[in-house]
C-alpha cells in the first residue's frame, strides 16, 4: 500500500535525522541510512547506467560522497530523499562522461585461464557493505593513480583482457602483436599495478613468484 502523508513526512524526518548524525561522523547512522536508501538510489543509477555491476560500484562512490557532504544538507531547502537522489543522479551522469575519456576496470573475469588474471582478485573485495565504503573508495582512487603509471601498451592490453573479456589470443589479434608480447604486457602490467598498490597501502603486500 502507498505510504500515507503522515508516514511519508515521518520517513523524511527520520532520514533528515540520520543525515544530521552522519554529518557528525556517526557510522551507525551511516549504516542505517544505507540500508534504508540504497535500493532506491541504485534504481536511480540504473535508469542512467543499465550495467548493474557498474551501477553497484558507482553506488559506493555515491555513499562516500554522502558521508562527506552530509553536513551541507539543509532540511529547509529540500527533503532528505530528494537531496540523496540528486547526488546519485549527478554522480551517475558524471560517470558516463568519465568513461568516455578512460577505460573502466573489473577485478576479475569468470573463466580466467592464466595465473596473471588471478592477480586481480587481490585488488578488491566482492562484498560491498556500508561500513566498507570509505576504505574501498580510498582503494579505488589508488587503483586509478596506479593505472596511469602503466605504459600505454599495458593499459590497452589489460583493458581488452579484463574490461572487454578477451582472451590473450584475442587481444594479440586485436592489437596485431605476437601472443608472447601481449602476455608479457599483461603480466608486467599486473605486477606493476600490484606493486604500486602495495606501496600506496591499498592492498596487503603478498609474495610474488
Amino acid at each position: 500500500m502507498p505510504a500515507t502523508a503522515p508516514d511519508a513526512a515521518q520517513r523524511a524526518e527520520a532520514l533528515a535525522a540520520l543525515l544530521a548524525r552522519v554529518s557528525l561522523g556517526d557510522r551507525a547512522a551511516f549504516a542505517t541510512l544505507y540500508q534504508q536508501t540504497a535500493a532506491h538510489l541504485l534504481g536511480v543509477v540504473l535508469r542512467i547506467n543499465r550495467d548493474r555491476a557498474q551501477a553497484e560500484d558507482l553506488l559506493q562512490e555515491i555513499y562516500v560522497k554522502i558521508w562527506g557532504a552530509a553536513g551541507s544538507f539543509d532540511v529547509q531547502r529540500a527533503q532528505a530523499m530528494t537531496w540523496l537522489t540528486s547526488i546519485a543522479r549527478h554522480r551517475a551522469i558524471d560517470s558516463l562522461r568519465r568513461r568516455q575519456a578512460e577505460p573502466q576496470w573489473v577485478t576479475s573475469r569468470a573463466g580466467a585461464e592464466d595465473a596473471d588474471e588471478d592477480l586481480l582478485d587481490q585488488f578488491a573485495s566482492e562484498d560491498h557493505g556500508p561500513m566498507e565504503l570509505l576504505g574501498q573508495a580510498v582503494q579505488a582512487r589508488a587503483v586509478g593513480v596506479c593505472l596511469k603509471g602503466l605504459t600505454g601498451e599495458q593499459q590497452q592490453t589489460l583493458a581488452l583482457a579484463f574490461y572487454q573479456g578477451l582472451s590473450h589470443s584475442e587481444v594479440a589479434a586485436q592489437l596485431r602483436q605476437p601472443l608472447g608480447t601481449v602476455k608479457s604486457w599483461a603480466r608486467r602490467g599486473l605486477l606493476a599495478l600490484r606493486q604500486c598498490l602495495e606501496r600506496a597501502g591499498a592492498i596487503d603486500p603478498v609474495g610474488t613468484a
